[in-house]
């Protein structure tokens, strides 16, 4: 006998038709298992997909709602700085016209005073001619 590498044609000893005949049982017989495992791995996936959709539209809500509320604190706080600044010159004001008085009511009392001496110095050289 001549042992070498070669084809082998016969199909019985081969085995191709036990092959064949066992891949069509197990089609037939498992076509309804894998059916079911096939269809419950898309409704699997289905589902996350229209969970993360959801939350997809959920984010882009918030983001919304976050960005109007950033506009509002924006507005105030422009208020707050014009309403700031206004104080500032109304104090300011209110400073300087204190100080001014203030300065008027001293150089007021300084005249008074200066005159009063005056006077008192005059009527004193009075007396001594």
């Amino acid at each position: 006998e001549n042992r070498g590498i070669g084809l082998n044609l016969d199909i019985l000893e081969t085995g191709v038709l036990n092959i064949t005949a066992l891949l069509g049982i197990l089609i037939y017989t498992g076509k309804d298992f894998l059916g079911s495992i096939l269809q419950e791995r898309k409704n699997t996936i289905v589902k996350s997909v229209q969970d993360a959709e959801d939350r997809l539209n959920e984010a882009n809500r918030r983001l919304s709602e976050a960005q109007k509320q950033l506009s509002q604190a924006h507005v105030v706080i422009s208020e707050i700085r014009n309403e700031t600044q206004s104080a500032k010159t109304n104090l300011l004001k209110s400073d300087a016209n204190i100080a001014k008085k203030e300065l008027t009511t001293r150089f007021n009392r300084a005249i008074s005073s200066f005159r009063s001496k005056e006077r008192v110095i005059f009527l004193e050289v009075k007396q001594q001619i």
